[in-house]
């Protein structure tokens, strides 16, 4: 499959028009700060980061968001598996946190919407595709999402995942075929119909899920809750700031974190204390099923390429751990923060900051400009987000193991 071509099955955000190479030309001449020091560039970020602000939930939405997460948590409670999205940039970890999901009967899969990110879309949909196929679950409908960020031009993360997003293990070309919607409009009809009742799980950078809010804002009134695989209280792994799904698309991540949905972020405070061994992934390759058996050559591609001087040197598996939290609620342990994602650092941009309600929370003073402004008000602290901020590596490791081998260990 050739990387360096469009998708015709995602999501295109450019805009093409007459005199398109020259348009393109001058951006990439112009320097991101020149584009932040512009004001119709900040106008952009700031209408893009501030959908909370603009949407004030009204009294019905209120009432509905409140059944919404009422009505999960009696699922729960009723022992009836929850349902859930995985949206997703498949990629190593994502590969076994769907294989995760597919095979616990705690959860129900509705859906799989793939974005790009760890590698382009036109690997990460076929990606998905192989892995309900290994799994047997072709019943899981797939959609292609995004193929780039809301704003930047996209980056990826080839260099931890192989050629091919799967550690350039060489899968079968898929068989089964995508949905004709796209993922976004599959996210909103499958909530639609099913209010109160769709938990999210985002592992991948999250355009498709901002795309679907910012179609239909008063959608989050009916999302119970949204776990995503991102952000980080202690430094980055893409930049010293930034973890790599909200580096990709900071400003799709603020949407998501404004929209005032019941959100877990799994970050890396948490999922880089979560290596693979050499002991788990002969686990895998000795147990007789297909998805053990795929999951055990994906880790074995990767462990190898890491022994033989690749640019990983750890295997962390982030984003089976935020299906886990899902599964076990006591896998991790939860904090209640403010998380605001920083989207105009020029070497920030994807950060996130969280108050723990010890401090005001605070923006940094405006521009010097012409006319004098009033200082930036404090904000009250009221957290929007439980961040995993301890886990325990033994008890997760036990329960992945155990689901993908079938057996108890």
């Amino acid at each position: 499959m050739n990387r360096d071509k469009k998708s015709g099955q995602g999501i295109d955000l450019e805009k093409n028009g007459s005199g398109g190479e020259s348009v393109a030309r001058d951006k990439a001449a112009r320097s991101r700060r020149e584009f932040l020091a512009n004001s119709a560039g900040l106008a952009v970020a700031a209408a893009i980061g501030g959908l909370a602000g603009s949407h004030s939930l009204s009294a019905h939405e209120s009432a509905a968001r409140a059944s919404a997460t009422k009505s999960a948590a009696y699922a729960s409670a009723l022992g009836r598996p929850r349902r859930i999205i995985i949206d997703t940039d498949p990629g190593i970890d994502d590969a076994m946190a769907i294989f995760l999901a597919l095979r616990s009967p705690e959860l129900k899969v509705e859906a799989i919407t793939p974005v790009a990110g760890n590698v382009p879309l036109d690997l990460t949909l076929p990606n998905a595709l192989r892995l309900v196929e290994i799994a047997e679950r072709t019943d899981v409908p797939v959609a292609a999402g995004a193929s780039q960020p809301l704003l930047r031009r996209l980056a990826t993360a080839g260099h931890v995942h192989g050629v091919n997003g799967l550690a350039g293990v060489d899968f079968p070309e898929p068989k089964t075929k995508p949905v004709h919607e796209t993922a976004p409009e599959l996210i909103r009809r499958i909530v639609r119909e099913n209010p109160g009742e769709i938990t999210i799980v985002a592992v991948g950078p999250l355009t498709n899920v901002a795309l679907a809010l910012r179609a239909d804002p008063a959608l989050a009134s009916v999302i119970p809750a949204i776990v995503i695989m991102g952000g980080s209280l202690s430094g980055g792994n893409m930049t010293p700031a930034a973890e790599f799904n909200l580096y990709v698309d900071p400003e799709a991540a603020r949407i998501v974190f404004d929209a005032g949905i019941p959100l877990t972020m799994v970050g890396l405070d948490v999922t880089r204390k979560c290596l693979v061994s050499e002991q788990h992934i002969k686990q895998l390759e000795a147990a007789n099923n297909p998805v053990s058996q795929a999951a055990g050559k994906i880790l074995r591609a990767t462990y190898e390429r890491m022994r033989h001087g690749g640019e990983v040197t750890d295997i962390a598996l982030h984003d089976a751990l935020a299906v886990a939290s899902l599964i076990d609620h006591d896998v991790i342990t939860r904090k209640d923060y403010y998380v605001e994602v920083e989207t105009v650092g020029e070497w920030t941009a994807g950060q996130t900051i969280g108050y723990d309600g010890h401090a005001p929370v605070r923006k940094s003073p405006q521009m010097e400009t012409s006319a004098p402004e009033p200082s930036p008000a404090e904000i009250p602290y009221k957290p929007n987000a439980q961040v995993a901020v301890a886990v325990d590596p033994a008890r997760f490791f036990h329960l992945l193991i155990s689901r993908l081998t079938g057996s108890p260990i």
